[in-house]
């Protein structure tokens, strides 16, 4: 089985989406081979929740108007590090980047052959994760630490 033609519509209404609100690492795969519940997952990441949360209510808001599709299924709001948008076809993961290095979902799928993605969604994915970390990090210290360099870079 290959993913479906829907399948693909939504990957890069997801991952433009998604690109529009600066996510990272913006990556989709084909699981239809390997999964009988949906065709593909898309991954993405932000250093931040509240960047997680707006990344994620942008990809809801732009898959129902220009794709008429709302999720079956949205788990982990409330926290804002990890948060699934199950659209049936396609399964949409955002994650805070702190999250996507712990639990790297790539290393479970990469044996699943990679969705080519819309170029302004691909832009986005050249930052490194390491660094994604690091920015992650830091925005834990902001307001309320001296401000200053602690010398951990």
């Amino acid at each position: 089985m290959t993913v479906t033609d829907r399948s693909i519509e939504l990957i890069d209404a997801a991952a433009q989406a998604a690109a529009d609100k600066l996510a990272h690492d913006i990556v989709a795969y084909d699981v239809s081979d390997v999964l009988a519940i949906t065709d593909a997952f898309l991954l993405a990441s932000a250093p931040n929740d509240r960047q997680v949360k707006a990344i994620v209510d942008e990809i809801e808001e732009r898959l129902l108007k220009e794709q008429g599709a709302k999720p079956a299924r949205r788990e982990g709001e409330r926290d804002g590090r990890w948060v699934l948008l199950d659209f049936v076809d396609i399964v949409v993961h955002v994650q805070h980047s702190e999250e996507r290095v712990f639990y790297a979902l790539e290393r479970l799928w990469k044996d699943c052959p990679q969705l080519d993605l819309p170029e302004d969604a691909k832009a986005t994915r050249g930052k490194d994760r390491e660094h994604a970390a690091r920015e992650a990090a830091a925005d834990g210290m902001e307001g309320g630490q001296d401000g200053g360099s602690d010398g951990a870079r």
